[in-house]
């Protein structure tokens, strides 16, 4: 691409120019009043500068009949050649149309063109900008966070934060500084979703998620907990009968801590489950994993959650899943009121960003985070702490 940079009196002055010596097919990218000469700053005169640029292909030639356009090879292609169509009205000016409607439509469409090119060009340019003042040490920092696949808004809000702290403070700062400016900041803002826990006064817990992410073995895990430390009567429902598996695994569960199970069907069963289960403090009720990217089966399954007694539903979802659908399922439970999560398989994972995205993303409270099949020893409440030295690293606190 050729790019020219005019200085005339008038725009009208710089559009004869372009189209005399780039032809008809230039781009005009953007165009600023500039003040040139004078002496030691006064007596200056007012100019106008004009960026103009042409595919080098089209440097230099005469106007031709208009063809087809070719499919752009990118965004910015695209870009390119909507905004040489719209640049080249200005040059070339038709005759006026019937309609003054379509006219006015014509115009706004060619300056939005042009407008969004120097809107690309500009954000181009800032990311050049930032890349080239950035340290090693920050820049160290931002492909990590990337390789731990946390979204890229938050991790250019972290990376700005720090860059503005290091210029307050006129100093370059350490790796180790980096880290811990970062695991300060990512702790201020998890602060809000800290400590949140399973609330206490409810009877019922709802365990939902997808199939495969340990829900079963998550609520044995916790019943374990709750009966051996906490010397607490609980008992098991379970509406997860689309795998006969499920069903065993919880029964199995339930025979070893000698806790009560109640199988239901459909949501008319339910009564009769919770009547079976009158003298039990603690209820907790495994469902059945679908595919919870529908926003139907989100719906079926939460026809089963409905009771007049305090009640609390945790979402589950594994860290080695697709961060994409872990937040489809994210987003169709949180339409229902679900604002709590629980993490599990940390110990098959090393990229922990989704959970980092999820809970700022879709104002979840996180509970616990499980790892490894050992009940009921492989599950801890959330810390925030525990969790930046996972995003991090050990060493970052």
């Amino acid at each position: 691409m050729r790019v020219k940079r005019y200085v005339v009196n008038a725009l009208p002055e710089a559009v004869s120019l372009i189209r005399s010596e780039l032809g008809n097919d230039a781009v005009i990218l953007n165009t600023k009043e500039i003040k040139i000469g004078g002496f030691m700053g006064m007596f200056r005169k007012k100019k106008m500068e004009v960026i103009a640029a042409i595919e080098s292909k089209h440097a230099n030639t005469p106007a031709k009949q208009p063809k087809a356009a070719s499919k752009p090879d990118s965004d910015f292609g695209q870009m390119i050649q909507n905004a040489q169509r719209a640049s080249t009205a200005v040059l070339n000016p038709s005759p006026p149309k019937p309609s003054a409607a379509h006219n006015v439509d014509r115009e706004q469409h060619i300056l939005d063109e042009i407008r969004n090119l120097k809107e690309y060009m500009t954000k181009l340019s800032n990311q050049r900008t930032d890349l080239a003042g950035m340290s090693d040490e920050i820049w160290q920092l931002k492909e990590h966070l990337i390789e731990q696949e946390m979204a890229p808004q938050w991790v250019d809000r972290l990376i700005q934060s720090i860059s503005e702290k290091q210029s307050e403070e006129r100093t370059n700062y350490s790796k180790d500084q980096v880290w811990e400016h970062a695991a300060s900041q990512l702790k201020e803002w998890l602060k809000p979703y800290g400590n949140s826990g399973i609330s206490g006064e409810a009877r019922i817990v709802h365990f939902v998620g997808p199939t495969g992410v340990g829900k079963t073995t998550t609520i044995a895990k916790l019943a374990a907990e709750q009966t051996i430390k906490h010397g607490k009567k609980v008992g098991f429902i379970t509406s997860d009968t689309y795998r006969i598996a499920a069903v065993d695994q919880l029964r199995t569960y339930a025979n070893i801590l000698n806790v009560p199970l109640e199988v239901v069907f459909s949501p008319m069963d339910l009564p009769k489950a919770f009547n079976q289960l009158a003298e039990r403090e603690l209820l907790y009720m495994d469902t059945a994993g679908r595919n919870f990217r529908s926003e139907l089966h989100v719906s079926e399954v939460n026809s089963l959650l409905q009771s007049s007694e305090p009640k609390e539903t945790i979402l589950v979802l594994s860290v080695t899943g697709k961060t994409k659908d872990m937040a489809a399922v994210a987003e169709h439970f949180s339409k229902y009121g679900v604002k709590k999560v629980l993490f599990t398989k940390l110990d098959e994972t090393s990229v922990y960003g989704a959970i980092f995205n999820l809970i700022m993303d879709f104002d979840l409270y996180p509970t616990y985070m499980a790892s490894g099949q050992t009940v009921p020893d492989d599950i801890e409440r959330f810390r925030a702490e525990s969790y930046i030295q996972h995003l991090l690293g050990s060493k970052s606190l």
